[in-house]
């Protein structure tokens, strides 16, 4: 992957596919890798762009406060650093609060915003369960950390299928570029502090709520009061998925976005 340095740190990218362009944001303790099953579909209609936020993957993982704001400053560096003027914009649960800040302070740089499995503000018992998932890192080993946090992603079709956790382990742990201890942390109350509930309405471009009808981390509620107050939005929501739908239901997420990429992009 190249990499940029920007914002004092290093960030990891990469760019995979042709047409518009399409910027995919991973979430929380997540690498780019994240969309590894969501955006092959995606990448012969659309130049797919992947990145590791600071405290994940092969980015800097500095350890000092983070914030939303930041994080969507360190999306726009790579835009700036491969010249892409403006971009289709997709964010899985704190990559869709991402998202929202590049919109908004940004608005000129953003073509469409896709929300997966997202919302504009915690509430107190998301807020309490995302921190807590922070500090884990901090006390228990990755395996441990990894099966108390998988049962709120994942449904519990996912569970009953055969072999579906340990395939799903064995992939987390044998990742080469861990989130760190504290980036896990720092993003964690990046999350629990972000509120865009004031200013959703001043989105304006086209928007897709994406959310798993089943998702206990980030439930419907969440998702619904977003379409609510984006003036643009609209809302789908995905029956037997959970919040972790990029690895439960990727062909159902990919198909979604396709066709709502594919209804405002430029060349249709």
């Amino acid at each position: 992957m190249p990499l940029i340095t920007a914002n004092g740190l290093q960030l990891h990218y990469d760019v995979q596919g042709v047409g518009e362009p399409l910027l995919l944001i991973a979430g929380f303790a997540c690498d780019h890798s994240i969309w590894s099953q969501v955006h092959p579909s995606l990448a012969s209609m659309y130049k797919i762009i992947l990145f590791d936020n600071r405290g994940a993957g092969r980015s800097s993982s500095p350890d000092t406060p983070y914030s939303i704001r930041q994080m969507a400053e360190d999306a726009l560096a790579v835009l700036n650093e491969i010249g892409v003027d403006r971009v289709h914009v997709a964010g899985h649960s704190m990559g869709g609060q991402i998202a929202q800040q590049l919109a908004l302070t940004h608005c000129e740089r953003v073509s469409s915003l896709l929300l997966l499995s997202s919302c504009a503000k915690c509430d107190e018992r998301t807020k309490l369960l995302i921190e807590t998932f922070g500090e884990l890192p901090r006390i228990v080993e990755p395996d441990t950390c990894a099966r108390i946090i998988m049962p709120w992603l994942y449904t519990s079709a996912f569970f009953s299928r055969p072999g579906a956790v340990d395939q799903l382990l064995k992939v987390l742990l044998a990742n080469p570029f861990p989130p760190t201890v504290h980036g896990m942390y720092h993003q964690s109350r990046a999350i629990a502090a972000y509120d865009n509930l004031a200013r959703l309405g001043t989105i304006r471009c086209p928007t897709l709520i994406m959310v798993g009808k089943e998702d206990i981390l980030f439930p419907l509620d969440f998702s619904q009061q977003l379409a609510q107050r984006i003036p643009t939005a609209e809302l789908v929501v995905l029956e037997n998925a959970g919040h972790g739908l990029l690895i439960e239901t990727p062909d159902a997420v990919a198909g979604a976005m396709r066709e709502f990429l594919d209804r405002h992009s430029r060349t249709s």
